[in-house]
């Protein structure tokens, strides 16, 4: 299948985001359609913000839906409209069955850490608090408990001593945006071979979360060693 046949729809709100949808946009492939959150206000004067991921839809005048709700109809039938092969989230929400079952390729996720270790929000955090010496990217086929779909690609990146979670941010969304590019590839040449999350351990206690980071989680107990400090 030729790169212009294939309709895809790309889901996706920060900047980690944007770095794998310019990847597709800058190489040809055929992005029908971009969704993102609702504008919201921030900062003191409270004014509307668009997404890092509407900003760059609308440089490149992509068509863009942003749903406050994934399942209204209104959206259902508008997202249909667009009759999309395959669907891409990076960094996005999580999506009902009716939307990531619709296309016909399904729903691909980018994650950043080696699953199935570091599900949640906030994996790329979690990976330095822990200390881990590695980490990585892995795209998967979204399923219906979050972050648990069979793995496609994974590929990993050493953690330094002195790395810090915006380093390794801008390390993973690069890499990242070349994985999705790769795992796309692979579906135009029909080479998608899967790998079930449950074959890579033998025990849930094995695994590690990445749960949101809240006020909370940074509090410095100085008991802890230096190294985690």
């Amino acid at each position: 299948m030729n790169k212009k046949d294939l309709k895809i729809v790309f889901m996706g709100t920060p900047d980690f985001a944007v770095e794998s949808l310019r990847v597709l946009v800058e190489n040809g492939y055929n992005v029908v359609g971009v969704i993102t959150m609702p504008d919201k206000p921030a900062g003191r004067g409270h004014k509307i913000q668009y997404s890092a991921v509407k900003k760059y839809a609308l440089e490149k005048e992509l068509p863009l839906l942003q749903p406050e709700k994934l399942k209204d109809e209104s959206f259902l039938d508008e997202l249909k409209k667009w009759n999309a092969d395959l669907q891409i989230v990076v960094a996005f929400r999580m999506l009902p069955e009716v939307v990531w079952n619709m296309p016909k390729y399904g729903t691909f996720n980018l994650h950043a850490s080696l699953l199935p270790q570091y599900r949640g929000a906030a994996p790329i955090n979690w990976a330095i608090i822990n200390g881990e010496k590695e980490t990585g990217a892995t795209t998967f086929f979204l399923t219906h408990e979050i972050d648990t779909g069979k793995i496609i690609l994974q590929k990993k990146i050493p953690i330094a001593v002195n790395d810090n979670a915006g380093k390794i941010h801008d390390e993973l969304m690069k890499m990242g945006a070349k994985l999705v590019q790769q795992t796309v590839d692979m579906l135009l040449n029909d080479k998608i071979s899967t790998v079930s999350q449950e074959q890579l351990y033998t025990n849930e206690s094995e695994l590690k979360a990445a749960p949101k980071i809240f006020k909370d989680t940074c509090h410095i107990n100085w008991e802890m060693p230096v190294t985690y400090i």
